[in-house]
């Protein structure tokens, strides 16, 4: 199998990355004719974590994780999704796809056993593999982590734009789609560095404060805006997976979860992980104070790193 670097548009052997330096821009032919986009952060001879990034959003959200990864010896490998960014775009995938791709890029890797690192939508993709991958996957650390939206009654708990995104998609799902494309020209571009604190003055101030550094605000905004860059159809695809039974049950999860959630997460209120927490057979339920939904993984990626390599 070969693997080919985007920048250069070259082909490579399947012998792994440098020993030396991390691998950015690559891309892995798949079987079903498919291929994936992968970055790599971090410490490139140390422990391997496979990254699931959220929504929207693309491979380079790990950047948030590059600091605390090359100080605690991690070797972070970041994908995007289908359709998202530089992978290609999979018609009618599932939740329950997902982890024969982590599988085909283990291997190419040459990993034998890895953990996981979701944050937010990156969630149930973590999940999903632990349960496939049961032998491979050592830990998995879920930060701010998306729960299961099908079968919730009370929606309080989720950002009010999510709720409203629920509610049309609930009336219409095509005036949603609709709405995504529509969206998309505007969402690729770039904003102004003078606009970026008349964004941050609509989110809660732990977030805003740790957002006004400019590499985690580039890792979070600069992600989404390049995940519209593959298709508005890849983005709606992917939203589509959370509101639709994620095709097993949180008990049929083995592997040991490391929960982070902070008690100021207005995206996904910290009583949906407590109610998690208690379904998965073995997880533990770490509650930051004084933490929002971006505000955690920017503040506490060190400590959350640290825990998850410790199994």
């Amino acid at each position: 199998m070969l693997c080919v670097r985007m920048e250069e548009n070259i082909r490579r052997k399947s012998e792994g990355p440098s020993a030396t330096e991390p691998v950015r821009g690559m891309i892995l032919p798949l079987e079903n004719g498919g291929y994936v986009a992968f970055d790599e952060y971090g410490d490139p001879a140390g422990v391997p974590v496979i990254f699931c990034h959220g929504w929207p959003s693309s491979r380079t959200m790990a950047q948030l994780v590059e600091t605390a990864a090359l100080e605690n010896g991690v070797r972070v490998i970041s994908p995007d999704r289908p359709g998202i960014r530089g992978s290609s775009y999979q018609k009618g995938r599932t939740l329950e796809d997902w982890p024969a791709v982590v599988r085909a890029l283990v291997e190419h890797l040459s990993l034998d056993r890895f953990h996981l690192l979701a944050i937010s939508g990156g969630a149930p993709y973590a999940y999903a593999t632990a349960r496939a991958l049961p032998e491979q996957v050592r830990a998995l650390a879920i930060v701010s982590g998306a729960p299961p939206l099908v079968g919730l009654e009370d929606h309080s708990g989720l950002l009010p734009m999510h709720r409203r995104l629920l509610r049309v998609y609930a009336w219409q799902p095509e005036v949603l789609r609709a709405l995504f494309h529509l969206a998309r020209p505007f969402l690729l571009v770039r904003p102004p560095l003078r606009l970026r604190p008349l964004l941050l003055r609509f989110l809660q101030p732990c977030d805003a404060q740790a957002l006004r550094e400019r590499a985690a605000f580039e890792s979070c905004f600069e992600s989404a805006r390049q995940a519209w860059s593959g298709s508005a159809q890849g983005l709606i695809a992917d939203a589509e997976i959370y509101v639709r039974p994620w095709g097993f049950e949180p008990e049929e999860i083995q592997r040991p979860v490391r929960m982070w959630h902070g008690k100021e997460d207005r995206t996904f209120a910290f009583h949906l992980a407590e109610e998690l927490c208690a379904r998965l057979p073995d997880c533990r339920l770490n509650l930051v104070e004084n933490a929002g939904h971006y505000s955690l993984p920017i503040r506490y990626m060190g400590e959350i790193l640290r825990d998850l390599v410790e199994h």
